[in-house]
């Protein structure tokens, strides 16, 4: 009996060791794969805060709760199983999403930059001055949660690209973990910023002058950072939007884009070799952005322009 135990112990601690090592490997490959949308990720964060934009300071914490909340709703309830179905039965469909998905990014930051430079009007006010607080809030929440699913919806296919050669089971937990641990991050750091002018004035309220100082910093950085916020965001979905097609053309053995920027790239890093890691990103991510710019600023002209030639 003794050698019987010792010998079902060893078993369970030989499966536990597997079970530690798989959990390892989802852990890392879930990092690997949530770092690869990090783009959509910092526009998700640049994006949500202006949802909160015009409401009751007491209502804005509750709201982007909310708004966790459907957000995860849509990764785990909708996106996952979707991602789970055509990696098992249509893994040959994802490069073409993903470039359908990039070009809607691009669509979108180009949207953005020529509302900017056109001086758009304020949404947010308009909204504000025909509807009830009540009817405000359900409005911003449903418009957050629908520009999640498109966002999540990019998450989840880069993530679920980065993990196509895993396990099917592996693939799913991964997913899970990318899942949680971005919506956890995305919404805690919007809670910090939409709340950051309050505790600015909290601490501008306190007996140290240091404190104070910071409080102050911190209620004049708000503007600021929205703005730069924006810009990143904007950035990142060209960025990511360009590299999504970018990736798509060489999937696809169109390499005469990609091979240009690979080869522009790996040109500048010779150039300068005691930093040529950090130049060679910069010169694809650079070069992503652009054909990002690209077919954004085609998309829009399609949309837009041609069909007020007919009035």
């Amino acid at each position: 009996m003794p050698s019987g135990l010792i010998a079902l112990l060893d078993d369970v601690a030989g499966i536990a060791k597997l079970a530690a090592a798989s959990l390892d490997d989802v852990a890392g490959a879930a990092g690997k794969a949530g770092s690869k949308a990090a783009g959509v990720v910092i526009d998700d964060t640049a994006v949500t805060p202006n949802y909160v934009m015009g409401l009751s300071p007491e209502r804005e914490l509750p709201i982007i709760w909310k708004i966790a909340r459907g957000s995860l709703r849509n990764k785990l309830l909708f996106l996952l199983p979707a991602a789970m179905l055509l990696s098992a039965f249509a893994p040959w469909l994802l490069p073409p999403l993903l470039m359908l998905g990039g070009a809607f990014l691009c669509f979108e930051a180009v949207e953005k930059i020529i509302e900017a430079l056109r001086g758009g009007h304020d949404e947010a006010a308009e909204a504000a001055a025909t509807l009830s607080s009540a009817e405000l809030e359900k409005q911003k929440v449903s418009g957050a949660i629908r520009t999640d699913l498109i966002l999540s919806g990019e998450i989840m296919a880069i993530a679920l690209g980065e993990v196509a050669a895993e396990p099917i089971w592996e693939q799913a937990a991964i997913l899970v973990v990318v899942a949680i641990l971005i919506t956890a991050g995305v919404y805690g750091v919007v809670g910090f910023i939409v709340k950051m002018d309050d505790i600015g004035l909290h601490l501008a309220q306190r007996s140290s002058a240091g404190v104070r100082a910071l409080g102050r910093g911190l209620v004049k950085a708000m503007p600021v950072l929205m703005s730069v916020l924006g810009v990143v965001g904007t950035a990142a979905m060209l960025w990511v939007g360009g590299g999504l097609i970018v990736h798509g053309l060489h999937e696809f053995h169109w390499d005469l884009v990609p091979g240009a920027i690979h080869h522009v790239a790996e040109s500048a890093a010779h150039a300068v070799p005691a930093i040529g890691g950090a130049v060679e990103w910069i010169v694809n991510a650079a070069g992503a952005a652009l054909v990002g710019a690209v077919i954004g600023g085609i998309i829009v002209a399609t949309l837009h322009l041609l069909p007020s030639k007919k009035h």
